[in-house]
């Protein structure tokens, strides 16, 4: 096991998401809920997250982005990465009910 999601702000409902890794072997992806907890009701709208090794086989996971509803919400697909390394994916709600595209850029 690499990553075990609490909840909360920390992300939930990492599924059917295929995990995407960079040349330093960090492993990025989404979560379906979690993420801010003020929108999308108490389980939050999702978040992107970074999964880096860090010493005796050990990871640490980093939230990078907690969708907030109006930008996207409950992201059920994974990411992908253009040639400069800026992640892109979808969205099932948020926006103006429907999804939105997003480009994710730090």
């Amino acid at each position: 096991m690499l990553h075990k999601f609490r909840g909360g702000v920390d992300g939930e409902s990492p599924q059917k998401v295929t995990l995407v890794s960079d040349n330093a072997r960090n492993f990025y992806g989404t979560t379906g809920s979690g993420g801010r907890t003020d929108r999308c009701s108490n389980e939050g709208c999702g978040t992107i997250f970074k999964l880096s090794p860090q010493a005796g086989a050990k990871w640490k996971e980093t939230v990078l982005y907690r969708f907030d509803g109006y930008h996207g919400a409950t992201p059920y697909s994974g990411l992908i990465f253009d040639g400069d390394g800026n992640p892109y994916g979808t969205t099932g709600g948020g926006g103006k009910n429907f999804g939105v595209v997003f480009k994710f850029t730090p």
